[in-house]
């Protein structure tokens, strides 16, 4: 977004940060005309690496927040905030978080700013042996002062100290979230595959590394079953076709994904149990009393879920139209993060691709997940005659946990059955 001589002002987006499942725009926190570039697009980069400098242009003082919560900090640093949210979820270290104190700079530089979570090291009383420039450090990157063990003389802290106790404790933290509870498997070591030949080794990152470590936790904790049916979709594609124009004028596009919508927020309603989680923590059944359905879309970067939100109060146009902008803003990496959260159910669709049925794996920590695989015509036995009828093939992975075959057999029935009954679908409500 910006090159050698390009003029930067405060808070003009400068360059585009890809997390797990977001492209966040980055706005500069000073003015200034670039001299320097010193990263690459595609490169990963680290807390505190300087990404450009500036000529012509003041650094922003620092903030100095005394017993200011975090919730109320607003402008750049919000900014700031929710760029370091998106570092910590995926599972970057604090290292280099803030650089020391320094003379005046001849040149600001721009780099990753610090999350100032809390005023740490002020909550406890007893001095503590260390220079005003690391408690500022810990201060800035939620550390209590009083839990870091220095290693100096008289075990006065360092700035060293203070980033290797942040690395421990997020260390820590990113081994209890990636390891689901009861699941001890360690991946076997691989054996050395350039014995055989040559070898091309690629970093998993972004939404590939994410949608990975999700499917092996889904994997994992949830005892999948799939239930397969099919459905007569002749007089449902007559339907589509007929609406297809006004679904266009609105801006969308009529799918069966669109419908399937549709027809699953009536079945979810009639089937509770489809719209609920398992919280074993307590022993309990958490049933929603909304709906909100992901549907899967397949982009250059990997497998996302936008989610339309409460899906039974809008109908089958509102929902083609809907479909499309969060399909368009997935595949133009707009998709914000909360865009992809707070669904209870999950669609996929196949049949633009092929195949005549697949087990999807459940969008753990919701219960279950349709697949929708390639329509194709064939002859079905109806009024003593075989006639030529176009049938979806449709699939259903489950909780086991919470759901039972038969409930999940009548589930997918039902389905079904309102794909091949249209009429009884209302396409305005």
């Amino acid at each position: 977004m910006i090159s050698s001589g390009t003029k930067v002002s405060e808070g003009q987006p400068v360059m585009e940060l890809e997390t797990d499942k977001a492209v966040i725009e980055v706005p500069s926190s000073i003015s200034g005309v670039v001299k320097e570039v010193r990263v690459k697009q595609g490169e990963k980069i680290k807390v505190g690496q300087v990404i450009f400098t500036l000529e012509g242009g003041a650094a922003p003082q620092p903030e100095r927040p005394r017993h200011v919560p975090v919730e109320h900090v607003s402008g750049q640093h919000g900014a700031r905030l929710a760029f370091q949210a998106a570092i910590q979820a995926e599972g970057k270290t604090e290292e280099q978080a803030l650089p020391p104190d320094q003379p005046q700079p001849i040149l600001p530089s721009f780099a990753m700013p610090a999350q100032l979570e809390k005023v740490a090291g002020t909550e406890r009383g007893g001095p503590v042996p260390a220079a005003p420039h690391v408690r500022r450090l810990a201060r800035e990157i939620g550390i209590d002062i009083h839990n870091v063990k220095g290693t100096g003389p008289g075990s006065r802290i360092s700035e060293d100290d203070v980033k290797a106790h942040s690395k421990a404790l997020l260390a820590s933290v990113a081994a209890a979230a990636q390891t689901p509870r009861g699941a001890q498997f360690v991946q076997p070591e691989l054996p050395d595959f350039t014995k055989w030949g040559k070898v091309e080794r690629v970093s998993i990152r972004g939404v590939r590394r994410k949608t990975a470590e999700h499917l092996w936790q889904a994997w994992t904790t949830v005892p999948h079953v799939t239930q397969n049916d099919k459905a007569d979709i002749t007089e449902l594609e007559q339907l589509r076709a007929r609406f297809a124009p006004k679904a266009q004028e609105a801006g969308g596009k009529m799918t069966v994904t669109a419908i399937a919508l549709k027809v699953c927020s009536s079945a979810l309603k009639i089937f509770p149990q489809f719209n609920a989680s398992i919280d074993l923590a307590k022993d309990e059944i958490v049933y929603k009393q909304y709906i909100n359905i992901g549907v899967a879309v397949d982009t250059d970067r990997g497998l996302l879920v936008p989610v339309i939100r409460d899906v039974d109060k809008k109908n089958i146009v509102e929902l083609a139209t809907e479909l499309t902008q969060l399909s368009k803003k997935a595949k133009d990496k707009k998709l914000a993060l909360a865009e992809m959260e707070g669904g209870t159910f999950t669609i996929t669709n196949l049949g633009g691709i092929g195949g005549t049925g697949f087990s999807p794996i459940v969008n753990y920590p919701e219960v279950a997940i349709l697949g929708l695989s390639r329509s194709s015509t064939e002859p079905v036995w109806i009024n003593n005659k075989f006639e030529p009828r176009l049938v979806l093939p449709v699939s259903l992975s489950y909780d086991h946990r919470l759901i039972d075959g038969a409930d999940a057999a009548r589930f997918l029935r039902w389905i079904a059955e309102a794909f091949e009954q249209p009429f009884l679908l209302s396409v305005q409500g």
